[in-house]
């Protein structure tokens, strides 16, 4: 009696067990369905993470989730942790996948190159978005976690390619107007350093090759290639440096359609150049000449020389070292004296703090002066459009 009793009891169990897991179909018949599980609800160890160099070998973020509570083994759920830019719906997202676990944390070095390569500045603070996706191992009944905002800095590390001792560097080659006569033609074939790791300048380039030189007249150390056979390298790649007693080295290849005019941007930071073809209205200048009513020589034009001329003291920068400016007053910026056909401007006259200077482009508007009436120093860089002006 006991034993029939049990098997009556064990085909209950089961009874009840199979009707939990069965789902109605079309046509009136059943079939057996897991549960497809729950949204997770990701957290994080902080929402403001600053860490500092010295902190990179640390732990500066652990994200957690809650249970997705699928009806398989849980060491078998798949997680895809996805982390972007704020508003950009995770269009660029860089991925971390686990299997298992509902953890993942993330040493200060591993979430600052992220946040390098999302192209953020050094010592800023931005916002990023993160969020979990859960599924089953083959990507089935994906569940998408709320969306976790977050604000960090990332700290600096040091450059890629270690920057010239020498705060400058030069162009040399067949590919330039000065050949491989060293030292270069300067300023022509100076670059303008545009931060601290970033150099810039624009070259008229020919069919040949060229090298970087951090010293003007010195061939004992050099930036060039480690593969100049590489697909595109003519275009931009990464370069490398040998210093004194270091022999080896690629020359860069001319671009394939030079002969003209060419900006290279050296990145020391990402250990990278980049060569473009410069088409800017009114090409390159050689000279460049204030006027304007906020000037002592007015709108006048010719202007004065050489009291407002600049001078030319890279490829690509001019500077003018002191001149009084008049608060109220507007100006502008010539490439060749006494031509009205040829400008400079701002990209926008009225824009806040503009000045003390700004972007600027051909044949922009007028250039408001500074509110304070003065001597000030002009410095222009066409290699970014800007200027600015600092009170002396």
């Amino acid at each position: 009696m006991k034993h029939i009793q049990k098997l009556w009891f064990f085909l209950l169990a089961a009874g009840l067990l199979f009707t939990a897991c069965k789902k109605n179909i079309e046509g009136g018949g059943e079939i057996a369905v897991f549960s497809n599980g729950k949204q997770p609800v990701i957290s994080a160890s902080a929402a403001t993470i600053a860490p500092a160099a010295a902190d990179s070998n640390n732990v500066a973020l652990t994200l957690n989730w809650t249970n997705p509570e699928y009806s398989i083994d849980s060491n078998s759920v798949k997680y895809i942790v996805e982390i972007d830019s704020t508003n950009r719906n995770f269009s660029k997202s860089v991925t971390r996948t686990v299997t298992g676990t509902r953890r993942i944390s993330m040493l200060a070095k591993e979430l600052n190159s992220i946040l390098l390569g999302f192209g953020f500045a050094f010592n800023t603070a931005y916002d990023i978005d993160v969020r979990v996706i859960s599924s089953f191992p083959n990507n089935n009944e994906r569940l998408v976690s709320n969306t976790l905002k977050l604000r960090v800095t990332p700290y600096k590390i040091p450059p890629r390619v270690p920057l010239p001792t020498s705060g400058r560097l030069f162009l040399v080659g067949d590919a330039s107007d000065g050949g491989w006569n060293n030292p270069v033609p300067v300023p022509t074939q100076e670059f303008s350093r545009l931060d601290e790791t970033t150099f810039a300048g624009i070259f008229n380039l020919k069919a040949g090759s060229y090298l970087i030189l951090p010293i003007n007249g010195d061939w004992g150390q050099k930036y060039a290639l480690t593969n100049n056979g590489v697909p595109g390298i003519a275009n931009g790649g990464n370069f490398v440096y040998y210093g004194p007693g270091v022999g080896g080295g690629d020359n860069f290849p001319s671009p394939a359609a030079a002969p003209g005019l060419y900006k290279i941007v050296v990145d020391f930071q990402a250990g990278r150049f980049t060569v473009t073809p410069f088409t800017q209205q009114h090409g390159l200048p050689g000279s460049l000449f204030l006027v304007g009513g906020a000037t002592p020589g007015g709108w006048n034009n010719p202007v004065p020389v050489p009291s407002q001329q600049f001078t030319r003291v890279t490829s690509t920068r001019f500077e003018l070292a002191s001149i009084a400016l008049t608060a109220g007053e507007k100006y502008l910026f010539l490439p060749e004296n006494g031509n009205w056909g040829k400008k400079y401007g701002a990209v926008n006259g009225s824009a806040a703090n503009i000045g003390l200077g700004g972007p600027l482009k051909p044949e922009g508007e007028d250039m408001p002066a500074p509110t304070v009436t003065g001597n000030y120093k002009i410095v222009v860089e066409l290699a970014n459009n800007t200027y600015t002006l600092t009170k002396l």
